[in-house]
């Protein structure tokens, strides 16, 4: 399997405080990753690291499968923190600094970049004047000039109103789809991020508490009543032969989840009893998308 960013056990120790912790991260080739955590979570610190502007504690880094780290960041952009930009320059002269510095002799680099963040009309504009999503579109601009794979963004719709926010969306997606760039994007704007993200990573206290594909966060968050049972092959007999249920499944041995049928709970319970099943557990399990990463982050508690 193809991985752009690869690492293993990384931690960041200042002082006594352990700001990123054995933080092992998988982000596939192609990807959208969304990088999850409260504010002090650790997601900046690594994030840091992985560019190069912070080294590990301990732990290891891989890039493109390789570990010539030096090499390989070559082929990565990034916006992490605030975007590096002259505010006493308009985005053109902003971008022809960048094109000098990176030696890119195409001139006409600099007017297609800025049509393609959208910031091809702000003529003589300066970057003091700009909106925080222009800003943000200039800083993903610099990011982009020398062409990368990979592309590392810190918050990068933090503080942003609906429109900046839903225009960074549909350039990040057009980065995604098109140009074919691998992004790995940190937030706390949970519903925004789910709208383009592919992948996630959950980090609490320094600590990457889980992975998973998008793909499974609406079976995580759906409604249904789970039943921790002894005997499942039973439970599942019962379900379908007494009470002609049908919309179940049983994810793992002694779990089963019904789906609807929620009026049924108590009927469900004792039909299952009187058939011989030992109920550990029947709750109601599911919830909105927020609810549930509220969970993995920890809920209101302080980091």
């Amino acid at each position: 399997m193809d991985y752009v960013l690869k690492t293993k056990d990384v931690t960041k120790v200042y002082g006594e405080h352990k700001a990123v912790h054995g933080v092992s991260m998988h982000v596939k080739k192609g990807a959208i990753y969304g990088f999850i955590g409260k504010n002090g979570a650790g997601k900046t610190t690594f994030m840091r690291m992985v560019a190069g502007l912070a080294a590990p504690t301990e732990g290891t880094i891989e890039l493109f499968g390789s570990s010539d780290l030096e090499n390989q960041r070559k082929r990565m952009g990034s916006l992490i923190e605030n975007p590096g930009v002259y505010a006493n320059m308009t985005a053109r002269e902003n971008l022809e600094v960048i094109r000098r510095n990176f030696g890119i002799t195409n001139k006409q680099a600099v007017d297609d970049m800025l049509a393609f963040v959208g910031l091809a009309d702000t003529n003589k504009k300066k970057v003091k004047n700009f909106s925080m999503g222009m800003k943000q579109r200039l800083g993903i601009a610099i990011s982009l000039f020398c062409n990368p794979d990979f592309l590392i963004l810190d918050e990068p719709i933090n503080g942003l109103d609906p429109e900046g926010i839903k225009e960074i969306r549909e350039l990040l997606l057009k980065l995604n789809r098109e140009k074919g760039i691998t992004i790995l994007i940190s937030s706390h704007i949970l519903g925004e991020l789910s709208k383009i993200a592919t992948h996630y990573g959950i980090i609490r206290k320094g600590v990457l508490v889980e992975e998973f594909e998008a793909a499974e966060l609406s079976d995580r968050c759906r409604r249904c009543q789970k039943l921790i049972v002894d005997n499942d092959e039973l439970a599942v007999s019962i379900l379908e032969d007494k009470l002609h249920i049908d919309n179940f499944d049983v994810p793992k041995q002694g779990v089963i989840r019904v789906f609807d049928n929620f009026d049924m709970q108590e009927q469900i319970n004792r039909e299952l009893i009187i058939g011989g099943v030992n109920i550990k557990e029947s709750y109601l399990a599911g919830q909105d998308l927020e609810s549930y990463f509220m969970d993995l982050l920890g809920g209101k508690e302080n980091d």
